[in-house]
């Protein structure tokens, strides 16, 4: 049989495009082995999928850092030694000898960086050590404040382990996993313009490209209504819109990337609705957003005229936290390690 020159270029031009097209569903798939662990009942298809190489990559991103040795009191309380401290309003009642313990080590958390304004003077005016010309230092102060909430306020999320600056900072002064309002490309009129905040490549939600690459502006703050699952039948139910449902979806798949789990984690994939069903940490998890609601509304959202025009995002919204931000990939920040323990002081209430 003869094949013509023309049948056999277009053969291969067919191949060509199918291999192109081939190649960005590869990149999302993961190559065995993966390790599988039963979480659920026998026959619930509850199990955590994980992959061995992702891990050690987490596992070298998620060291905890080794704690300042302890120090021994030296009687005098910051607030009383009015000499040599001056202005300091959220830590007051330490010891001096475990205030600058505990400075040394946000300097570590924070801006280990070398340069001009590596440790103290990434905050201070090493200068006048009690000026607060440096918005870093407003900034640093709210931070402490919203730390010590958190070890609080909010043990139904931290239970004991809590956290410190280390937790969200990693070592740089501006945490990784961050977000501000995504208003998205500019659009044209008309039906271009029907876009509900998806659909766009390279801004997107882990994934999935279709889904709104936002969620967090409605959804991470107080109040927000995140079930969105009917309790009656169409045409009645929740009175909440396909975009709403598509907006809880989103925030769900960027909890499972940011802990690094399936959906069976927390939830009966046969009712995902369903409480009673549910594992336990389905409640520590609602906990968890309410406590990042909380955090960026009380104390993140109140620094937006302290914050300098290249620490906001493009809508002019300050810079906040989502549940990667502490997570990174873990169902456990640091994988668990109580840096809280190490540093009492973190864990008692704001004066």
């Amino acid at each position: 049989m003869k094949i013509s020159a023309s049948a056999l270029t277009a053969g291969l031009l067919g191949t060509v495009i199918v291999v192109l097209l081939a190649i960005p569903m590869m990149l999302q798939w993961e190559r065995p082995p993966m390790h599988s662990e039963q979480l659920g009942y026998r026959g619930l298809g509850m199990e955590q999928i994980t992959n061995p190489r992702r891990a050690e990559m987490l596992a070298a991103l998620n060291k905890a850092p080794v704690p300042d040795d302890p120090v021994d009191n030296d009687g005098v309380l910051v607030k009383d030694d009015t000499e040599n401290y001056k202005n300091v309003q959220v830590l007051g009642d330490l010891d001096t000898a475990q205030f600058n313990r505990l400075m040394n080590s946000i300097s570590t958390w924070v801006a280990p960086q070398e340069g001009d304004n590596a440790g103290c003077a990434y905050c201070h005016n090493v200068e006048n050590m009690a000026s607060d010309e440096l918005y870093t230092k407003v900034v640093a102060r709210r931070m402490l404040q919203m730390t010590k909430a958190i070890n609080t306020q909010h043990k139904s999320h931290v239970q004991a382990t809590g956290v410190t600056c280390y937790t969200c900072h990693r070592g740089q002064p501006v945490p990784a996993n961050v977000w501000a309002t995504n208003p998205g490309p500019k659009q044209a009129g008309g039906m271009a313009a029907s876009r509900n905040g998806q659909n766009v490549g390279g801004q997107r939600v882990p994934a999935y490209a279709s889904l709104p690459y936002d969620p967090f502006t409605t959804l991470l703050k107080p109040g927000a209504n995140i079930r969105v699952v009917a309790a009656t039948a169409l045409p009645g139910g929740t009175g909440r819109s396909i975009q709403d449902t598509e907006k809880t979806y989103a925030l769900m798949m960027h909890l499972s990337t940011a802990l690094g789990v399936n959906c069976t984690f927390c939830h009966n994939s046969r009712q995902f609705s369903s409480w009673e069903q549910s594992r336990p940490q389905r409640v520590t998890a609602w906990h968890g957003l309410k406590m990042v609601g909380d955090l960026n509304h009380t104390y993140l959202e109140s620094l937006t005229n302290v914050f300098p025009a290249n620490r906001k995002g493009p809508e002019g919204d300050v810079l906040k936290v989502n549940c990667a931000t502490c997570h990174q990939g873990v169902n456990k920040p640091l994988y668990g390690f109580s840096m809280a323990k190490e540093y009492p002081e973190l864990s008692v209430p704001n004066p």
